[in-house]
């Protein structure tokens, strides 16, 4: 299935040259990996701390009127820059000779740990359904560890969709740009939430079989 993650590498074409840069300048792979954790922790602290109680602007949620964090407007910035983050530690590592048995753990839990520090956050945003926020994270890790399962059984990692990481973030990202900018969504919040939940359980689905496939 076609998935965000199928862009990267145009993307990381626009990257190549900012990565030979930080290359010369003797920064590591694991740096920029350690960055995009801390990113991640900074950002959700800040909105978890906030919890809505900042500036806001009036939206419409369940019909009801609601107050919109105007903070909501910082996740799309901070998944950018994770996601350009997350791409020019792997650029580092296997362009630059800096692959490491601690790069790859530092990698896949980066990511994880990241995303729950982001994510979980926005279960105390009025706007959003708590309990549809945990079961997106806690599906999430669940979708990565089948893509990282498929290679102790011989297969390669695994990265499809529907719903992997970048789909997760672009969708996430989108809402939170529409929200904190006031726009009403009514419903479509909690049904965008109950999408994402139904793919990501497709998407275990799917990496589990084709990683069993590849392995036949």
């Amino acid at each position: 299935m076609v998935s965000v993650y199928d862009v990267k590498p145009g993307f990381q074409k626009l990257l190549r040259p900012l990565v030979k840069l930080l290359a010369r300048s003797g920064v590591t792979a694991n740096q920029v990996t350690i960055a995009a954790v801390l990113l991640s922790f900074g950002a959700g602290t800040w909105l978890a701390i906030d919890r809505g109680t900042g500036s806001t602007l009036p939206g419409y949620v369940s019909g009801q009127a609601e107050t919109v964090p105007q903070i909501l407007l910082m996740i799309p910035g901070v998944l950018f820059i994770r996601m350009a983050l997350n791409a020019i530690d792997g650029m580092l590592a296997r362009e630059h000779h800096m692959k490491s048995r601690l790069g790859a753990i530092l990698n896949e839990m980066g990511d994880v740990v990241s995303d729950a520090a982001l994510y979980l956050p926005l279960a105390w945003v009025p706007v959003f359904d708590p309990l549809a926020v945990v079961l997106v994270v806690l599906l999430g890790i669940v979708v990565e560890m089948a893509g990282v399962v498929s290679v102790q059984i011989g297969s390669s990692r695994r990265y499809d969709g529907p719903m992997g990481k970048s789909d997760r973030a672009f969708i996430l990202g989108g809402l939170s740009l529409l929200l904190g900018l006031g726009v009403p969504l009514g419903d479509g919040v909690e049904l965008i939430l109950w999408g994402i939940v139904l793919l990501e359980i497709l998407t275990i689905v799917q990496r589990s079989r084709k990683g069993l496939a590849e392995c036949n």
